[in-house]
């Protein structure tokens, strides 16, 4: 993987305009990581998806990370200043590793939810049946008592069971950011998607970067790409010599 260039990142943003966020997302991971498929990629479980963003946000904007989020109880909005390695996580499960757990009466094998996975899931409006879509996605052997069953069939407390086992394989898929409200005392844990925020954030960066591809573009005459490939330092230093 590597870093992407100013060019290279306005170009993954157009491609990404229009697409869904878990589109976008792989769409960021194949700019950055020319060596691998689209399949690969794709079948990434989620940490390890956004453990690879996460690192690439880190390299093109830094370790800091600034939010803003209500709170709950009195609606205020709160700042909120974090760092790549607060929401850092490690899994040591490839894409393909299969986990095992005896659940009561049942025995299962399992692996954890991939970008192809949610996408599907994403499909269904209804958000039980989108539960039941991941799960029988991610199931690889259902067996109650020595016997094979139906997925659809498990009982509420054995699907909590490889749930909690899921997100125990793949802490970096479910980030929780732990806020306590200034003004009312109020505590809670916001999740976290690095996916949509870093996305949020290259979408204001290249707004940002074409209005000053616009202003000096308009007082030089100078190519969007020549302008683009300008240094922030240097483009900054033309912008306050144009009044822009």
């Amino acid at each position: 993987m590597r870093a992407l260039s100013a060019a290279e990142l306005l170009a993954t943003w157009e491609r990404g305009a229009t697409q869904r966020p878990i589109q976008r997302a792989l769409e960021l991971l194949a700019a950055a990581c020319p060596e691998a498929s689209a399949e690969s990629l794709a079948r990434l479980s989620i940490g390890q998806r956004d453990a690879r963003l996460l690192t690439l946000r880190q390299w093109i904007f830094g370790p800091q990370l600034d939010s803003v989020v209500v709170c709950p109880r009195c609606s205020e909005r709160l700042d909120v200043t974090f760092s790549a390695a607060d929401v850092g996580s490690d899994s040591h499960l490839g894409p393909t590793d299969e986990i095992s757990l005896r659940a009561g009466r049942y025995e299962l094998r399992f692996r954890t939810p991939n970008s192809l996975d949610v996408a599907e899931a994403a499909e269904r409006a209804d958000g039980s049946e989108a539960r039941q879509v991941l799960l029988s996605r991610c199931l690889l052997a259902v067996y109650c008592e020595g016997a094979a069953a139906a997925s659809d069939q498990l009982p509420p407390d054995v699907v909590d069971a490889v749930e909690a086992r899921m997100a125990q394989a793949d802490p970096q898929a479910d980030i929780r950011l732990a806020i306590a409200c200034s003004f009312c005392g109020h505590q809670w844990q916001a999740a976290f998607d690095i996916a949509s925020f870093f996305w949020s954030e290259i979408d204001a960066w290249v707004r940002r970067l074409l209005r000053e591809v616009h202003a000096l573009a308009s007082a030089y005459g100078w190519r969007e790409a020549d302008i683009i490939a300008l240094t922030p330092m240097r483009r900054n230093f033309y912008l306050e010599m144009v009044g822009a």
